[in-house]
């Protein structure tokens, strides 16, 4: 039988569940305090009972929430990615298994640890999941539309645009051979493509009032190639303090936007991008550096002088990456510094940082 210590606790690991939790603690030395499981209601109040103390838990479905509780009561919480804690985990996975290894892995000296969102940070990014969410959902039925046609022999060019002019037309055409019962079916997807279309626009509109009220997203929209989107989603993920990472570098890598490595024996290998951490935030980067590289040659500051001339001696992809991998560097020292960035000198604005 586990002998538990009797010093006071000074860190818990949270497994967190639907019904139910598991909480190991321990005390200075890391000897076993308690090991318990809780029914998720009574969470609270067993915490609130505690003498404050460093709580840590896996980023994971409503750590957030529970973190910013914690809080609350006068706790250190901390938040430490899946992939970090499972090293630490003894034999097989059990509840109490999992709580102890968060536990084990929150006393790591070098542990990293993931920002706790705010209640306004976890607005902004349930604004880009539903947007998401409408986007995926209307090219689906897009693509459903067209190949219905294709079987009537009904052929049409791709993208939305294309779908929304022509399907109208389709529909007013009594000479193609579609029935009444299909035409009608046609028409219930046709309407469906509108509210899609309506859901998606209301959701623009949400985060572009989020861009206009936030100085922090103001200030990262002087960046060529962030707009309102890529803006909020980076305030949604990271929030107003950025010194998390210790440089632009750490930033780019956390997004996945440097060459994975695979080097031994002194020999280094550089591979293709990482593609770690956040897949959304990762894309919507990469979609702002390929908007930028477009009108480059248009333009003559410094940033696009640069730009230019790395597009024409890479290739199209590597210089998106590569542009992306800029955006995300110049996004952190633009949020660490308070300074805006002025694409005709290539570097922050000049002048006291500004105050949020």
């Amino acid at each position: 039988m586990r002998q538990f210590s009797k010093e006071p606790v000074t860190t818990i690991g949270i497994d967190l569940a639907k019904n139910s939790v598991h909480v190991f603690g321990v005390d200075a030395q890391g000897e076993a305090v308690f090991s318990r499981k809780l029914a998720r209601p009574t969470l609270s109040a067993f915490m609130a009972q505690q003498p404050r103390c460093r709580i840590a838990m896996e980023a994971c479905g409503s750590a957030h929430h529970w973190a910013r509780t914690f809080q609350g009561l006068g706790h250190e919480v901390v938040l430490i990615a899946p992939q970090h804690v499972k090293p630490f985990v003894k034999n097989n996975k059990t509840d109490a298994a999992d709580a102890e290894a968060i536990c084990e892995a929150a006393q790591r000296p070098r542990m990293r640890y993931v920002p706790v969102k705010s209640l306004e940070q976890q607005d902004i990014q349930a604004l880009h999941r539903m947007r998401s969410q409408a986007i995926a959902q209307r090219t689906a039925l897009v693509n459903q539309v067209r190949g219905l046609l294709a079987e009537y022999g009904l052929v049409m060019p791709q993208g939305r645009k294309a779908v929304m002019v022509r399907l109208p037309e389709i529909l007013e055409d009594a000479s193609n051979g579609l029935s009444e019962r299909f035409r009608a079916e046609l028409h219930g997807l046709l309407e469906e493509l509108r509210h899609l279309d309506a859901r998606v626009a209301h959701y623009d509109d949400q985060i572009q009032a989020v861009a206009d009220t936030s100085e922090s997203v103001q200030r990262l929209m002087t960046i060529p190639g962030i707009g309102p989107l890529v803006a909020t989603a980076l305030l949604a993920t990271l929030g107003e303090d950025w010194r998390l990472f210790a440089n632009g570098r750490a930033l780019a890598a956390w997004l996945g936007l440097v060459p994975r490595q695979h080097s031994t024996g002194g020999k280094p290998r550089l591979l293709g991008i990482s593609k770690r951490g956040d897949v959304y935030l990762r894309q919507l980067l990469i979609h702002g550096a390929r908007a930028m590289l477009r009108w480059v040659e248009r333009k003559h500051d410094a940033t696009s002088r640069w730009a230019r001339d790395l597009k024409q001696r890479r290739h199209p992809n590597v210089a998106i990456v590569a542009v992306a991998n800029k955006l995300a560097r110049i996004a952190w020292a633009v949020m660490t510094t308070g300074k805006a960035f002025d694409p005709a000198r290539g570097a922050l604005a000049k002048g006291a940082a500004a105050t949020a």
